[in-house]
């Protein structure tokens, strides 16, 4: 008697594992339907498939992934109207639904941080990319780019300051970063401001380098860096100093991007 009462009980748990089963499948199909369609740039069928393949199976990631990827798709960066912060914003949430799940997540990460860094939220990308570090210390990029959102802090205001001054003028034409001194009671202010974001780039940029010690981006921000060094400098040795690492880092890009073009054209032949 006791097997016959739980027969149904046993009826049910299959049926529950066998459509728990479909579902995985359907999840899974829908998520290869959505891949196609994103390789073919229909992006907005892409998404469709994408979410029904999380409405089918909640726990799979990729399909998760996928979806955030196909809103990142949609975004333009920088566009400000209101859709397009929209969509932003749900790629954002799409990434960070990964997060949950998986929060060591690499690409979620990476590529939340880039978009906040194409929406021109610097602080919120910079947060992103140290939390890669956290998990990924040996990957030159985070480093680059904590680098270029550094940088990109220091360009705006030291260009802001500049303007008012009427100093945005180069000595020599032929020399764009040639550029008269800041007066001191302007240079001690944007030295407090820029003086420990200059340093963080150049450590970044350093440790950039050395574990991709060829890398042509790296030393244009070298280049860019320095001059964002020289600018805060009261001393003007050491100011004069900055200009010429900047120039050698631009003579050192230059001779990079020569050897690979030589390279690409030995290889060509």
């Amino acid at each position: 008697m006791k097997h016959y009462k739980l027969a149904p009980l046993c009826l049910g748990l299959l049926l529950a594992v066998m459509t728990c089963g479909c579902s995985k499948l359907k999840a899974r199909d829908e998520l290869n339907k959505g891949v196609a369609a994103y390789r073919n740039g229909q992006f907005q069928a892409a998404i469709m498939h994408f979410k029904e393949s999380v409405r089918l199976d909640p726990t799979l990631i990729s399909a998760r992934l996928y979806l955030a990827t196909g809103y990142r798709q949609l975004y333009i960066p920088g566009g400000e109207s209101e859709d397009n912060v929209k969509i932003a914003q749900q790629a954002l949430d799409a990434f960070e639904d990964v997060l949950k799940m998986d929060p060591k997540n690499l690409t979620a990460i990476a590529s939340i941080a880039q978009t906040y860094y194409d929406m021109r939220k610097f602080d919120k990308a910079k947060e992103y990319q140290k939390r890669r570090l956290q998990l990924d210390p040996n990957n030159p990029e985070p480093y680059y780019w904590i680098a270029v959102l550094d940088w990109t802090d220091c360009y705006v205001r030291a260009g802001e300051l500049r303007k008012d001054l009427k100093i945005n003028f180069p000595t020599d034409p032929k020399d764009p970063g040639s550029l008269p001194p800041i007066p001191e009671k302007a240079r001690a202010k944007l030295e407090e401001d820029n003086g420990p974001l200059v340093k963080e780039g150049l450590d970044a940029l350093d440790k950039a380098i050395k574990l991709k010690p060829n890398d042509f981006d790296t030393m244009s921000y070298l280049n860019l860096m320095y001059r964002q060094k020289a600018e805060i400098e009261s001393d003007p040795d050491a100011r004069a100093a900055d200009l010429k690492m900047a120039e050698d880092w631009t003579d050192k890009a230059i001779d990079v991007r020569k050897a690979a073009g030589a390279g690409t054209s030995s290889a060509s032949q």
